[in-house]
């Protein structure tokens, strides 16, 4: 994204320029509904951020433009000052958050824009956080580093946005590195970076353009079916605290203790926990075949054994199958979003034409297409 109309639009507003800084969205190879599980998870930052201008404005209230909405909103940095629009509650969060961990932060003016798409499940929302926590605290030589920028953005989202997210999506934003991974281990949070760099080949996202309601309690469901597990498994092995802590023997062990689903569910996460790991190995051998492999195996029991998949998402993976594309599944939660593939270059274009086609077709709307490169986390854009 051009950084040019941030920079005009700033300048005719506060009649002076600030700096800029970006953070990326995200995207996620492998490694679903392992998070809540204390697994791992393997994200990527991508060639998609939000991007703000900003600059100390002498007093005490925040003065913020969001360019693609053409809205402005002015606030105060007390905690009664809540300002009502969603978006200026993750600007105000952030302050906030930093505030409570002993930060002074005096008024600002910003200007921000992104090309993160929205509701495809690239974490808008958590670039938007670092995008300007990472500002904040450059401007402000506030001393946190990119763990506790990473915090600040997940605690806006508990705190001030209402959503209860873990910390994948703030610290792939924080922690990208062009041409790498995070295999990020959501127990310890210990990470190490693992080389993704697929020659003759491309990630795309195709969007399905589809929410299923069923979201939100569904998820609730299907972490209650994991608890139920751990705690029928603890019965024989104190030690187990979370599926990740448990092995298939173990399960199998407790299979006329819990109810067929719960033990379908945990089967999955077991398995996707052993699939990340592969992944990985292969990864690091540049085996792009395998990643693949194991991108199918997630779909499959995300939408199986899961079941958190819907018929548009299916019909994707299917196409995908059928023009021999690398790897395919769904990426994130379920229930509509994306699937996210791996496609040699030579067959790129036959398979997006059609995917689209085929799509359309059935569900009389089009799917959106993403091409998407890894690149690096927040950072401050030079003049």
């Amino acid at each position: 994204m051009e950084t040019t109309q941030i920079r005009e639009k700033f300048k005719s507003l506060y009649g002076a320029a600030g700096n800029v800084y970006t953070a990326p969205g995200r995207i996620n190879i492998i490694g679903e509904h392992t998070d809540y599980n204390g697994g791992f998870v393997l994200p990527g930052a991508i060639d998609k951020a939000m991007y703000c201008e900003i600059k100390p404005n002498g007093y005490n209230k925040v003065r913020a433009y969001a360019l693609d909405l053409e809205e402005s909103c002015e606030f105060g940095l007390e905690e009664k000052d809540m300002p009502s629009p969603s978006w200026s509650r993750y600007i105000f969060g952030v302050c906030r958050e930093m505030i409570k961990r002993g930060a002074v932060i005096p008024g600002f003016d910003a200007v921000f824009a992104g090309d993160v798409p929205l509701g495809a499940g690239m974490s808008s929302s958590a670039a938007l956080e670092s995008c300007f926590g990472f500002a904040l605290n450059d401007i402000y030589k506030l001393g946190f580093d990119r763990f506790e920028l990473a915090k600040i953005g997940q605690a806006t989202e508990h705190n001030y946005c209402g959503v209860k997210c873990g910390i994948m999506d703030q610290f792939a934003s924080c922690f990208g590195k062009e041409g790498s991974l995070m295999r990020l281990d959501c127990r310890s949070l210990e990470y190490e970076y693992v080389p993704f760099d697929p020659k003759g080949y491309k990630v795309v996202l195709l969007n399905t353009c589809v929410t299923h309601e069923l979201a939100s309690s569904a998820y609730n469901k299907r972490r209650e079916s994991c608890e139920t597990v751990v705690a029928a498994i603890a019965k024989k092995h104190p030690e187990v605290k979370l599926l990740r802590d448990a092995n298939m023997d173990m399960l199998k062990a407790v299979k006329t203790d819990v109810d067929a689903e719960d033990y379908m569910r945990a089967e999955f996460v077991i398995e996707e926990i052993q699939r990340l790991l592969d992944a990985c190995d292969a990864l690091t051998k540049g085996d792009y075949e395998t990643v693949g492999q194991k991108m199918y195996g997630t779909h499959e029991g995300l939408s199986k054994k899961y079941e958190v998949s819907c018929p548009e998402l299916d019909f994707l993976n299917d196409i995908a199958k059928q023009c021999g594309v690398t790897g395919s599944r769904v990426m994130g939660g379920g229930f509509g979003g994306c699937t996210i593939n791996l496609v040699k270059d030579s067959l790129y274009d036959a398979f997006i034409a059609k995917a689209t086609e085929a799509y359309e077709k059935k569900f009389s709307i089009k799917p959106k297409v993403y091409d998407v490169i890894i690149k690096d986390g927040a950072r401050r854009i030079e003049d």
